[in-house]
């Protein structure tokens, strides 16, 4: 077995299709050319002896300490991953592990998954067991629900894993049915900073699941076969608003419109009709900020300034919310201008540079290589 390895994943930006996942719809991400890298080397005790570049802190931690601990710090996303392989009868050892990652910390760019994915893909290539996409994507979620106390969705993680270049990916998150869906090449995808950090583990992204739970619980009363909000049609809302309190049917309201979005996002930009994409992309961030209350003033912020400048076909939150970045579909040419113009009134308004990418889809999660301790340091 090699002593040494290293995987690379990607975030993610989503295009449509927020806080649809967990509830068994549909989604619309791309991964992005932010990664990150972690690197192994095989220890001979149970320990986990973790660094970032990001971080000045070492954290150390035992793979016999099997309960779960939540918080969401850095580490705990590395040590979930590998008890969640445990838990599969995967034999990990103790390793020094490094990270590096280009992907924001709470921007709603996926770092936790990129964290996870990485983790999972180089732990699996140094014990020289091969599982398929969907599982390490299955894996990495249990990690994050059962281990950090953040119950998210499958999207992020499968994206890092089996995103192609040029496209993104139409996801129906109940069945794990995907397919590619090619972005115009004349289109930029355009994300933007708040520099707001959430938090998704501390309550609010758990209350809102608890709604839509509490919303699907009244629905199976009304009819026993569904499994998942996202398979009320619009027509089931007015009935099931009669037995519904104001804030679970909101959440409702917002996931059955969300997946339609989402079908004509993908059918608009397969037909060539970028301004109907948009049309629905701001749809999309009203509904987020009105009916699924995850906006801030910030996100609304950047998406009014993203829509006030000539050659932005429509823009959003993307992400959990509370903060984290919005995205915008903008002509290619144009994408840099509009940079420009929303640093300068973001400047304005807030006092501070405006952090901003252009994206293309990028591909997913990869092995780079595996290496005996002989040919020297991991850093």
């Amino acid at each position: 077995m090699p002593d040494e390895a290293i995987a690379r994943a990607p975030g993610r930006v989503n295009l449509i299709g927020e806080h649809t996942d967990y509830n068994g719809g549909l989604v619309l991400p791309m991964a992005i050319d932010l990664v990150t890298e972690v690197r192994l080397r095989r220890r001979g005790d149970r320990r986990l002896v973790l660094r970032s570049t990001a971080k000045t802190q070492t954290i150390e931690t035992a793979l016999d300490d099997t309960m779960p601990q939540g918080g969401g710090a850095w580490g705990d996303y590395v040590r979930a991953v590998a008890l969640a392989l445990i838990r599969q009868g995967i034999e990990v050892p103790g390793a020094d592990v490094w990270i590096e990652s280009q992907v924001p910390e709470g921007a709603g760019l996926s770092s936790s998954a990129a964290l996870e994915v990485a983790t999972a893909m180089a732990f699996l290539d140094l014990v020289e067991v091969e599982l398929e996409p969907r599982s390490i994507a299955r894996l990495c979620q249990q990690a994050e629900n059962d281990f950090v106390g953040t119950r998210c969705g499958i999207m992020d993680p499968l994206v890092s894993v089996l995103a192609e270049s040029g496209r993104a990916m139409w996801l129906d998150c109940a069945t794990l049915e995907s397919r590619a869906v090619a972005l115009p090449p004349d289109i930029a995808v355009l994300v933007a900073d708040t520099g707001v950090r959430h938090a998704l583990a501390s309550g609010e992204y758990n209350r809102r699941r608890a709604e839509c739970e509490a919303a699907l619980l009244v629905a199976r009363r009304l009819s026993p076969e569904i499994n998942f909000l996202a398979e009320l049609k619009e027509s089931d809302l007015e009935r099931l608003g009669r037995y519904l309190e104001v804030l679970p049917l909101a959440r409702a309201r917002h996931v059955v419109r969300e997946c339609a979005r989402v079908e004509a996002v993908v059918a608009a930009l397969e037909s060539g009709q970028p301004q109907e994409a948009g049309r629905r992309m701001v749809e999309s961030h009203a509904s987020l900020r009105d009916d699924y209350a995850v906006s801030c003033p910030e996100l609304d912020l950047l998406v009014e300034l993203a829509l006030a400048q000539s050659g932005v076909f429509g823009s959003r939150m993307t992400g959990g919310g509370f903060g984290g970045c919005t995205v915008s579909l903008v002509e290619q040419g144009r994408a840099a201008d509009v940079r420009a113009a929303m640093d300068e009134a973001w400047r304005r308004a807030r006092g501070q540079p405006l952090r901003s990418w252009e994206f293309r889809p990028g591909p997913g999660a990869f092995a780079l290589r595996r290496a005996s301790t002989n040919a020297g340091s991991a850093r």
